[in-house]
């Protein structure tokens, strides 16, 4: 049996066969555009339709976001307490009982030894529950945040070591940098005491829709919530995707629309070049490498993805958008989707939490209503705007229980850009707010650094392992291949595919899937219906002259025009 990397497999099992056959439409077609589009006025969207802007009042003008992948507070920026003492960091003294109900018990206590990951440390919502409650018990208060070693302990004799230690301020270099010149978050809570995508969710929607885990079923199918990118386009603004192996906000139903498609980006043809220009959108999502490779390592800090690599393309985002002429408009946002099952000291607020949507969750016969936050994870704010060293604790407002979660991004977004949407749900009415670290300064700094000093040294002693297993994570992701493509229905007898089959395949069927919606867009197909791979080779087709048809390299593969 073929793999689906084979280029030889047979047209009925080929996920690209239908694409195989899109062609271009006529060039007489392409010179017209072409022109068109010289003499259009330009407009902060790199793509093929000018959209009417409206200009944003107040210094920030872009804000860019970087969700990285499962890492606590402490484990990445607890040591630098060390630099300053007050980011509530921590200082050796932080323990964890290997059983936690012995009082007797060894007791594990944090470290700074941390260096390459692997296994991944368990992040399920019953593994989270037993590492912030030390049990299926919920009732203490405040969480007493004692299962982590116990927890990890049970994945694998002496996991616990793992667990329990930071990184020392040196390995993470682009981080402590960026911490000292600018702002550090230190409660920061993940918005969900779960897994990876409940918690992206929130980032962009402030609700999980009733997912508590990762449903492959509702995955596939897209989830249907307003997102905030839904709420930039009806103020006016403008956003953009710049993605590496595959966009994972395209599990977003929306945002498979033919209208979304001139909003992705691949992140290396097009992003350095947007900064350069000064045509980065209002919004920017920076998405990862998840797919760790020879020839391009991942870069999400996933374990069991080397740290080093995600603190070389800090470095790069931010020398990017340091050299950009937009620079003095704009705030970088780093954080982390969730905790990973690393240690972290401070309880995760249990009380006065909202459900975003009245939805309630249901995983092994328990239901889970929302009302309390996943683990604290490092987050930076990194602006002109920002006065060095500046330490972000908790939001004053919008009520006393506000907490700084997942949420707090669309909301502040609202309040940046003025946003004429109303909130997307009652979990970002609720959640605080950032804005006020923007407030302090009437000029923007002229002493920001240009680089960040380069990460000391490759923390994993080999090359990735392209021969190794998916993650759940990254089955997800190719699950959600299969359906840009029209092909779901092979993703279950395709389930065994490695590290290296697995990227080649979602970056075919990304570059499909886009491919397919410019056709559909020039075709004059209704922009809000969703882009639809056979459809668009059936409109290809019709649009060949006789038996010539060629495919146009009048397109840089990102969307945008050559």
């Amino acid at each position: 049996m073929p793999t689906f990397c084979d280029r030889s497999i047979p047209q009925e099992m080929d996920p690209f066969h239908a694409l195989k056959r899109i062609h271009r439409l006529r060039p007489g077609f392409y010179l017209a555009f072409f022109v068109v589009l010289l003499l259009s006025p330009s407009t902060h969207v790199v793509g093929f339709k000018h959209i009417k802007q409206r200009e944003v009042q107040g210094p920030i003008k872009t804000i860019v976001v970087l969700v990285m992948e499962n890492r606590s507070f402490d484990h990445m920026l607890g040591w630098l307490k060390r630099l300053n003492p007050e980011i509530d960091g921590v200082t050796g003294h932080e323990w964890n009982p290997l059983n936690v109900h012995d009082p007797n018990s060894e007791r594990v206590f944090f470290r700074d030894d941390s260096e390459f990951v692997d296994p991944d440390p368990g992040h399920s919502f019953q593994a989270i529950r037993e590492q912030i409650f030390g049990g299926a018990d919920t009732s203490a208060y405040p969480a007493p945040m004692n299962g982590f070693a116990q927890q990890a302990e049970s994945m694998e004799p002496g996991f616990s070591r793992t667990v329990m230690s930071g990184f020392r301020p040196e390995i993470v270099s682009s981080y402590t940098s960026l911490a000292m010149e600018y702002a550090i978050c230190d409660r920061w809570f993940a918005s969900v005491p779960s897994s990876t995508q409940p918690n992206r969710f929130y980032v962009h929607s402030a609700t999980s829709h009733g997912e508590m885990s990762n449903v492959r079923r509702d995955l596939v199918q897209g989830f249907p919530q307003k997102t905030i990118f839904d709420s930039i386009e009806e103020s006016g603004l403008t956003y953009g995707i710049y993605y590496q192996n595959i966009p994972a906000t395209l599990f977003f139903q929306s945002m498979r629309r033919i209208k979304s498609v001139r909003n992705f980006h691949k992140f290396e043809l097009s992003f350095k070049r947007h900064a350069r220009e000064g045509k980065l959108p209002n919004y920017v999502v920076l998405e990862q490498r998840y797919f760790d490779v020879q020839t391009a390592p991942a870069n999400d800090d996933h374990p069991s993805h080397d740290v080093y690599q995600g603190q070389m393309l800090v470095k790069s985002v931010y020398e990017t958008l340091r050299s950009s002429p937009q620079w003095n408009e704009m705030l970088f946002i780093i954080t982390y989707d969730e905790h990973g099952g690393f240690y972290d000291h401070v309880p995760t607020p249990l009380r006065n939490v909202p459900n975003p949507d009245g939805m309630d969750g249901h995983i092994d016969y328990f239901s889970f209503g929302f009302d309390r936050l996943g683990v604290r994870v490092p987050t930076i704010f990194v602006s002109p705007w920002i006065n060095k060293g500046t330490v972000l604790h908790g939001p004053n407002g919008p009520t006393e229980s506000s907490q700084f979660e997942h949420s707090s991004l669309p909301a502040t977004l609202k309040k940046i850009f003025n946003l004429t949407s109303d909130f997307l749900t009652s979990r970002d009415a609720w959640a605080g707010t950032f804005e006020s670290i923007l407030a302090e300064r009437q000029t923007p700094r002229t002493d920001c650094p240009e680089t960040l000093p380069s990460p000391m040294w490759p923390l994993r002693s080999s090359p990735p392992n392209e021969n190794r297993m998916l993650s759940e994570f990254q089955e997800e992701l190719v699950m959600l291949a299969y359906q840009l493509i029209g092909k779901s229905s092979l993703f279950e007898n395709n389930v065994s595919m490695t590290v290296g089959e697995a990227n080649t395949f979602v970056e075919d069927a990304v570059a499909s899937f886009l491919e397919a919606g410019r056709i559909q867009l020039r075709s004059g197909v209704d922009e809000m219906s969703l882009v639809d791979v056979k459809l668009a080779a059936m409109l290809n087709k019709q649009a060949c002259t006789g038996s010539i048809c060629q495919r146009s390299r009048g397109h840089r593969g990102d969307g945008s025009i050559l």
